[in-house]
């Protein structure tokens, strides 16, 4: 069952005050019958939501920031093309962490995201909007961008499902970069038959993006109740401590549950995943001060009206007006660690610690289909709980940024509610590629619940 005009306009308006939209496209609006009717495929009559960093030609590509709200896209990103060739309805743009640096959708120029399942907390992020709309019942399905977890863990402090690709399984053209040997495009959807739906229309070489890969596009959807995964991994040692006490027991239901359909769960050791979350904010803020660079308040965004009195000047207070106390951060700290003398103490290292991060999945993978990990440490925590401890903020990612580390594919399952009745995903991790072995057992997942 596909959601029709009214129903968005009726959620829409409902859920207004969730500010989970930056952008409706009002052409959409006006000419929705003629749209339906034009172009017929797989995705005729789903309506589409696209995070504010995803290029979409005629509407606003804010990236959450002051610098780019007034910014017009003048061209598609090839996933967008890939979904109106399938007869995908663009609604509008969902809102964001600015520049898809967050992970509660709070630090947004355009305001905080409030949860639709408790509007008291957090989406999370960055992809907050995105997971939002989904679960709101705005929209059919939604694309958001991974980088650290910004799919896969607002979609499971949303309750539904989100899958971070391969790295260069999805084209990369056309979004906005923070971190690009990270940064991936994915679908957010209800159910895990959708997700495949939606990566089996966008994935894909596109020779418009040198990071994606000319490596077949396997039958998502066809083989999604195929039985190829017997032995799964868990890593125990990993969920020892930080882990919320229902979060936990979430968890430990849904192995048990697989361990009486015939899968074979095995104990494995990630020695070096301990290590994520310090070479992620190595690696992702030194890439993202290289590529916030552009903005300047001459190539791209706002420029002020103050004077300047030197070149430098102008583009320290252009810089200073267009972004945000998080962006500052990571472009301070990412300068910091590619500047003289320091590159080789953290870049370097940090780029070898990759290597080994990415070297203990591919010994895992060895003995075992898939992996499983929490999403999330906790279920999503209140608004403004964190906004002042980045640090805190940074940990909520410490189960998701290993595989953007390591270029793997993940996807986030909603497996039941806290006590609170908070949503509690459960990621299954799997080696390159190897979508359709994540896609089957979330399935086998989704159906236990």
């Amino acid at each position: 069952m596909t959601i029709s005009l009214q129903d968005f306009l009726k959620k829409y308006n409902e859920t207004r005050d969730l500010n989970i939209m930056t952008t409706v496209d009002e052409s959409w609006l006006k000419n929705h019958s003629a749209q339906q009717a034009s172009v017929q495929g797989a995705l005729s009559g789903k309506l589409i939501a696209i995070k504010d960093n995803i290029n979409v030609k005629g509407l606003p590509n804010s990236c959450g920031s002051n610098f780019l709200k007034n910014y017009i896209s003048p061209y598609d990103a090839t996933v967008i093309e890939r979904i109106k060739n399938a007869g995908g309805t663009i609604v509008g743009k969902a809102n964001l962490d600015e520049f898809a640096m967050g992970s509660s959708t709070e630090y947004s120029a355009f305001g905080t995201t409030k949860n639709p399942i408790d509007p008291e907390r957090v989406p999370g992020g960055s992809s907050g909007g995105s997971a939002a709309a989904v679960a709101a019942g705005l929209v059919d399905y939604a694309l958001g961008s991974d980088t650290g977890g910004s799919i896969r863990q607002p979609a499971g402090f949303c309750g539904v499902v989100g899958l971070k690709p391969t790295y260069g399984r999805v084209s990369r053209y056309g979004i906005t970069a923070f971190a690009s040997s990270l940064d991936q495009i994915g679908p957010i959807t209800k159910t895990v038959d959708q997700s495949a739906e939606l990566l089996q229309i966008i994935a894909g070489k596109d020779e418009k993006d040198a990071t994606s890969t000319d490596i077949n596009v396997d039958d998502y959807l066809g083989k999604i109740n195929d039985d190829s995964v017997k032995t799964i991994g868990v890593p125990y040692h990993l969920l020892q401590e930080g882990l919320h006490p229902d979060v936990k027991a979430r968890v430990d239901e849904t192995i048990e549950k697989l361990k009486k359909t015939g899968k074979v769960i095995q104990e494995i050791s990630l020695p070096h995943l301990s290590y994520s979350i310090a070479v992620y904010y190595i690696l992702a803020t030194a890439e993202a001060s290289s590529n916030l660079a552009r903005f300047d308040g001459v190539r791209y965004g706002v420029r002020t009206s103050q004077n300047a009195e030197s070149i430098d000047d102008f583009y320290s207070v252009n810089r200073e007006y267009g972004f945000g106390a998080e962006v500052k951060r990571r472009i301070m700290l990412g300068t910091y660690v590619l500047s003289s003398g320091y590159y080789d103490a953290y870049y370097a290292r940090a780029q070898k610690v990759r290597r080994l991060i990415y070297d203990d999945f591919q010994k895992a993978y060895k003995d075992v289909d898939t992996i499983l990990l929490p999403t999330c440490p906790t279920p999503a925590f209140k608004i403004g709980e964190h906004v002042n401890n980045p640090m805190a903020m940074y940990l909520s990612d410490i189960f998701t940024v290993s595989i953007n580390i390591a270029g793997l594919p993940g996807i986030s399952v909603p497996v039941g509610n806290t006590s609170e009745g908070l949503p509690v995903g459960l990621q299954v991790l799997g080696n390159l590629y190897e979508e359709s072995k994540i896609l089957q057992l979330a399935k086998a997942i989704e159906s236990l619940q």
